[in-house]
Parts: structure tokens; C-alpha cells; sequence
């Protein structure tokens, strides 16, 4: 079944016999009523169950889907009117990052995020989502001109992180990433950022620096990936489950982090099962944030970021480690 992950296999399955005694009943002259209520009654414990305590590992898994909404499938239901532009105006035009200009509720915004494709020919044209220097620069691009007009900025994070081939290093892949996270500290307009699916290392970052930040239930922000820590911690890629569980890369880890501002509940299941009632849980913290930050002066967005960011983590004076040790 596409889209199915090993976790929810119970419940597939479930699914499938109920389907399946109800298609009889239509063909076989036996009343199954009892035992279906019984089924479906059973089949909403195991769902609670199932989808109340998912492990890291499987938020990883429903972030990488590929049935997941993307950056474009969000744009469709929250905006109106939107306008894509393209190219950076110095080397070419990045399909893995979107951006354009439209209307919130009547309210000009700009909006950028990652692009994946949803199958391998759209994944090839938008390189898996992963970004070349010509795409963040295209970001910064947009972000300097909605700084002008006044547009408050919406940023949607999708990706494994920027794309690591010789090319994108040729082209100043670190400079590019560097120069979005300085430029967007700067911004005299509202920056919102939202993880939606897989939020990886510097690549996601540079669309990350925001007044506020928030995640789907069920996406992941990393350094890098499970996979990745797994070789370099244990030699061994195979242990990445174990990875996601000590790296504490999940919208409620971080949130007890400090590092996001909250978490958009998802779907049971996914955002994937009903993109157009996920779009209404963004739709509400777009609306409520956009009203608080809309509020503040341009001085005021910028100390509000840079203050946000000053103080995740924790530090100790080098002075003050000395005179104990």
C-alpha cells in the first residue's frame, strides 16, 4: 500500500478486514453488524494507541514520505493569487526552492520553501529538494525584495539539506548559505518559519532564521540525519533508529528545546491523509502570529529575532569555569 509504514501495519490491516466484511455483507445474506462495530471499535483503540506514542524513528519515516504535501501543496490552499519568480539574476534558476509573492487573507506576503518532487522524473528536475547556491540565492533574493515593499515573509522547510555535489562547492554553496543566515537576522519585516517535512542541516537553516518557528507534528530538524550521526558515532548507518532517538530531532523535543516556538498538530497518521485540514491548522498559527508580529516596529522585529536565537542553548562564562576548576 503506498504510503504505509511498517508502524501503522496493524492498522492497515484492520482496515482491510473490515473492508472486507462489509463487502460480503453486501454479496452473502448474513448480518455482520455486531462483529463490525466490534472491529471498528477495536480499530479506534489501536489507532489512538498507535498514533499517541510514535517513536522518533517513525516521524522520520512519515517526514521523508513521498505522498507528504510539499511546499506548492501548502501554497494552493493557504494563499491566493500566488506568483512564482524565478532565478537568483546571477547564474540560473533553482527548482528546488519556490518563491513568489500573494495574499494572506487579503495581506500581500512573500512566500519561499523547499520543493521535492513527488515522483523520481519531478525529483530529478527539483534535485530531491535539495538546493544549489543559485537557490538560496534566489531565497535572498525574494527576502530583499519583500524587505522593500514590506511584505512579511513565510518560509517553508523541506529538505535532507543543500545539495553537497562539486558544482554547488564550485559555486560557493557555504557563502550562499552563510549569506541568507546574516541577510535574514536583518529583516525589517516578519519572518515565519514552518518545518513541514524533513528539516536538515544548514540547508534547511538557511530559510530558518525567523521571528518565529514552528513544526509539524511529525517533521524533524536536524544537524544531519540519522543516518549520517549513525556512521560517524557508531560506524554503522544501520543504527540510524537508535540515532533519532538520542539526537532529539522531533517538533516535541525541540519544543521542550526551546529551539521552535510550538508544534502544528497533524493528521492522524500524517499531513499526508488530509492536506486540505492540515492547511487550516497552518492557516491558524499563520493568522495569530502574523497579528502579534504585525504589531511590532522594524526595530522591534529585529531585536525580537535576534533574541529568540541568543537565547537557545545553554553557555558558561570561560572565567567563571576557571575559578571553579
Amino acid at each position: 500500500m503506498a504510503g504505509e509504514l511498517e508502524f501503522e501495519r496493524p492498522i492497515v490491516e484492520l482496515r482491510n478486514k473490515i473492508t472486507e466484511l462489509k463487502e460480503f455483507t453486501k454479496t452473502a445474506d448474513v448480518d455482520l453488524s455486531t462483529e463490525i462495530k466490534k472491529l471498528e471499535a477495536r480499530l479506534e483503540n489501536l489507532e489512538h494507541d498507535i498514533y499517541e506514542n510514535i517513536k522518533p524513528w517513525d516521524r522520520v519515516q512519515i517526514a521523508r514520505l513521498a505522498s507528504r504535501p510539499t511546499t506548492l501543496d501548502y501554497i494552493s490552499f493557504l494563499f491566493d493569487g500566488f506568483f512564482e519568480c524565478h532565478g537568483d539574476r546571477t547564474f540560473a534558476d533553482d527548482e528546488a526552492i519556490v518563491g513568489g509573492v500573494a495574499k494572506f487573507k487579503g495581506l500581500p506576503v512573500t512566500v519561499i520553501g523547499h520543493q521535492r518532487g513527488k515522483d523520481t522524473k519531478e525529483n530529478i528536475r527539483r534535485n530531491f529538494g535539495m538546493p544549489h547556491p543559485e537557490g538560496y540565492r534566489k531565497a535572498l533574493r525574494l527576502m530583499k525584495q519583500a524587505d522593500k515593499f514590506k511584505r512579511p515573509i513565510i518560509c517553508f522547510i523541506d529538505t535532507k539539506g543543500a545539495y553537497p555535489g562539486k558544482a554547488a562547492e564550485e559555486r560557493g554553496q557555504s557563502e550562499a548559505i552563510a549569506r541568507n543566515l546574516f541577510e535574514m537576522a536583518g529583516l525589517r519585516v516578519p519572518v515565519i518559519c514552518i518545518v513541514i517535512g524533513e528539516g536538515g542541516s544548514g540547508g534547511a537553516l538557511a530559510l530558518g532564521v525567523g521571528n518565529r518557528i514552528y513544526m509539524l507534528e511529525n517533521s524533524t530538524y536536524s544537524v544531519i540525519s540519522p543516518e549520517g550521526a549513525a556512521a560517524i558515532l557508531w560506524k554503522d548507518a544501520s543504527l540510524a533508529k537508535n540515532a533519532a532517538e538520542t539526537m532529539r530531532i522531533t517538533a516535541p523535543d525541540l519544543k521542550d528545546l526551546g529551539i521552535i516556538d510550538d508544534i502544528i498538530p497533524e493528521i492522524k497518521g500524517g499531513a499526508q491523509k488530509d492536506v486540505k485540514k492540515q492547511a487550516e491548522e497552518i492557516e491558524k498559527v499563520l493568522k495569530s502570529s502574523l497579528a502579534d508580529l504585525l504589531t511590532l516596529s522594524e526595530d522591534e522585529l529585529i531585536a525580537d529575532r535576534y533574541d529568540r536565537f541568543r537565547t537557545i542553548g545553554e553557555f558558561s562564562n570561560v572565567k567563571d569555569y576557571i575559578s571553579v576548576n
